[in-house]
Order: C-alpha cells, then structure tokens, then sequence
C-alpha cells in the first residue's frame, strides 16, 4: 500500500531529498541513541489498511505504525515498499523509518465507526512494530489498548524483544479479546544472522521472548522462515532450531523457504555475493530471473524434511503455504467507513473472499 494514500497533505522542503514531497510529514528527527537512523514523523489520515481479497494472506485488516525496520534483514519482503517513497530498498529501508505518530488516535476513531465488524487485525505483518523505533515513540500500547477496547481481536508478530514491555497489556487485553502472539526466529547461527538481519535481536533472545509470553499464558506460535537453501536447511541445523524452540514453550510452528520479492531480491543477492559467492550458481537454479518463490519440488522437499522433526519435538504447525493461507469463503466484503462511502453500491453487494 502506498503511504502517500495513507496521509495528510504537508510539505516539508527542508526534508531529506526524497521525503519533501511526503504528505502528512511532521517533522524529520535524528538523536544519538539511534545512531545512523533518521525518523520521518507524520500525521497518518488512516491506520486500518484492508487486505485484497484476492491476497493468499489469513486477515483482512492489518495496522502498520511503522514504515521501514531498522533490523535491516537482506531478505525483508517490505524492502520494495520504501521505493513509493522515493527511498531505495536497500540502506535507505533499513535507516529511514516513517513513523506514524498519531496511528493510536486515527484508530480509535476507525474502530468507533458504525461500520467497523470488530474482525481480527494483524500487526507485524509488513514492518515490525516491536523494532527499535519503538522503544522512542511507545505506538504500540495505545493501539493495544484500542484494540481491545473496541472489542477487536488481533495478532502480532514480531522479531522484537521489546514485546517483554508489552506482555502485561497483552494479557489485559486478552481478557476482552481473543490475542495471539508470534514470533519470527530463523537463524540459529549467530554468525550468519549478524550478517543476514544485523539489526534484530540474537536467536537466544528471541527464545527467551517466546519463553517470557508462554509464561504469561499466550500460546506462542513461532514463523522459522526463511529456511535459507544451502545455509539453514540441513536437518542438524533444523533439528536443532526446532529443540530450541519447544524448550522456550512454543506449541506451533510455520515454516517456509527463502522468498524473493522485489526490492529484496537485489539487496539479497548482494549480500549473498559478498558473503557466500559460492552458493551463486546454486540460486541462480532455485531461483532463476524474476522467480520469487523456491521450486516446488525444493518446498516439497524441505517440507518432507521438517515435518518428522515437528513430531518429534511435539510441535504443531507446518508449511507456510498450507497453515498460513486464507481459505476461499463466501460473504460479504466489510469496509470501514470511510472506504463505504467511496463505493457504497460495491460494500452492499455480496462478493467472494479468496
């Protein structure tokens, strides 16, 4: 989605080239306890955005009060989103973080609106709401406290161990509405995740997360993905992972191999010629031209791998593309209401989700 359509009209010529033309810009902040981050504050005119129907992901609504993450993964699916800025996907995505300063108070208003069907929302699922931006601008309580007070169940998911903070308001929350927390783990190598995603929190301290949330009394499901081909996917890495991951009290797991969208696959393939040249051939089969996802017969294959090691760990879950797919269900398109009253004749009219 477009952060232009998701803004206030302002205009700031002072503003990092690039972000002069950004609507709804506030204000443009560096401090040193960032170092070499900048912070682009703006004035968001919506919060909920509304998945399309035709997406494979399992929700329809999602609120992001980020854009940009500062864990700077070479992998990121959202990399390719800092270009509608005028941003390069690369140490731009990584460095220059929007933040949606008023998101809090833009939702409470949406979730009021007559129209609103109180349907599950997803947090986490394009930038990370837990990243280190957020520890400065403290977004995430209030669109808890929104949340649940509007009756709304949610998700997030997150690589940030800043979710500690927040377990206390979880369970609060939870108390009035259904709240489920996941979290990203995949590279158990120290090594290869300091280069990999540099600025996410270590393997361990994501497991201790995960613990610190089981604790608490959530179900915590745990995304390892990607699975890297060549670098992550040998059952003694797998097998290990996935011990570690039922110990911190995790009960499901949804796995699934390296994706490369746009955006990410030009960041990704630098990364990978700088570090692991050698593997280059070999991806250049997986994953020939445009190609975004692995062969089927590679996911077929690692699934065959990974599932005897989910048993054997207790664990639930399973392939991304099976558990993590939204079903094809028939019923009405919801909208809030400001997107009602743009296409008032369409929100009537009975239409299939897929």
């Amino acid at each position: 989605m477009r952060w232009r359509g998701q803004s206030i009209d302002a205009t700031d010529a002072a503003a990092l080239p690039g972000m002069e033309r950004l609507d709804g810009l506030v204000r443009t902040v560096t401090t040193p306890e960032f170092a070499g981050m900048t912070f682009h504050e703006v004035a968001a005119k919506s919060a909920l955005n509304h998945v399309p129907s035709a997406s494979a992901m399992p929700f329809d609504w999602t609120v992001n009060p980020y854009r940009g993450c500062s864990h700077a993964c070479s992998y990121c699916f959202a990399r390719g989103t800092h270009t509608y800025l005028d941003l390069d996907a690369g140490r731009d995505f990584d460095e220059q973080i929007v933040v949606k300063v008023n998101v809090a108070e833009v939702l409470r208003r949406e979730l009021a609106a007559p129209s609103w069907q109180h349907e599950p929302v997803a947090l986490g699922t394009n930038t990370d709401p837990y990243q280190r931006a957020e520890g400065r601008y403290r977004l995430m309580p209030e669109i808890i406290d929104a949340l649940a007070a509007s009756g709304t169940p949610f998700s997030v998911l997150t690589k940030g161990t800043l979710l500690r903070r927040d377990l206390p308001l979880l369970a609060e929350a939870r108390r009035r509405v259904p709240v489920h927390l996941a979290m990203s783990i995949a590279m158990p190598d120290e090594q290869l995740r300091q280069t990999l995603e540099a600025g996410a929190p270590t393997f361990q301290a994501r497991l201790d997360t995960v613990r610190a949330a089981t604790e608490a009394g959530f179900a915590v499901t745990v995304f390892l993905m990607p699975i890297v081909p060549h670098l992550t996917d040998s059952v003694t890495v797998l097998d290990d992972a996935l011990a570690r991951i039922a110990a911190s009290g995790a009960v499901r797991v949804v796995f699934g191999a390296l994706h490369l969208r746009p955006g990410a696959r030009e960041w990704f393939w630098q990364w990978l010629e700088r570090e692991h040249p050698g593997l280059v051939p070999a991806y250049r089969g997986l994953y020939p031209g445009a190609t975004v996802y692995a062969p089927a017969g590679y996911r077929k294959w690692l699934a065959a791998r990974v599932r005897p090691l989910l048993r054997r760990h207790r664990l639930t879950g399973g392939p991304e593309d099976e558990v993590e797919t939204r079903p094809a269900r028939p019923g009405p398109v919801r909208t809030t209401a400001r997107a009602a009253a743009s296409s008032a004749s369409a929100a009537s009219a009975p239409a299939m989700l897929f």
